[in-house]
Formats: structure tokens, sequence, C-alpha cells
């Protein structure tokens, strides 16, 4: 009889709305989880590690640290303008997270 086993990490997403990266600026950045389980024929059975939380940006891919939490929790959106679409975006904005033009 021949087992194939072996331990495979799977991501989770432990907040669906995403938040503002402080990188980029778009609303693409989402707190994940990454957790290894023991597989048998490639078929999660049972979790071994619970990986730590992390904000990752889909857009920009950058990872933030703990010191981004509270700032990815309380974003607030100031009366900044955009100069291309004259929506309103945090002043901190590299890109407007609406028509995707540099500010």
């Amino acid at each position: 009889m021949i087992f194939i086993i072996g331990v495979t990490p799977k991501t989770r997403v432990l907040e669906k709305s995403p938040g503002i990266c402080t990188r980029c600026g778009l609303a693409q950045a989402q707190i994940k989880r990454i957790d290894h389980y023991l597989s048998l024929f490639f078929i999660p059975l049972f979790r071994v590690k619970k990986g730590d939380p992390v904000i990752v940006c889909e857009q920009c891919e950058q990872r933030m640290d703990q010191g981004a939490w509270d700032f990815f929790r309380d974003e607030k959106v100031s009366d900044a303008l955009c100069p291309h679409c004259n929506r309103t975006i945090s002043d901190n904005f590299r890109y407007c997270p609406y028509c995707g033009k540099q500010v």
C-alpha cells in the first residue's frame, strides 16, 4: 500500500473587506494567514501549524508589519481631491484608487 502524505500551506483571508495599502494607496490590502495542513493524497486533513496574521496588498504585494495595523483599521479619508477624476481621496495616496492615475 502506498500513501502520499505531506504538509502543505494554505492561505486564508481573515477579513473580507480590503483596507488601504500604505505603499500604493489602493484599497487592496487584506489580512491573511498562512496555515500548514497535513495532507493525504493532496487532500488537507488537519492543521498542524497556525500562521501569524499579516497584511498583504494584492496590487503591489507589499507585506505590512504590526505598525501598519492601526493605520489599516483606522484609515480616515481627508478632503483631498484627485486632480484627474475629482473624487475624494486620502492626502497620502500616490495613486488614485478610483482612476488609477498618479496624484
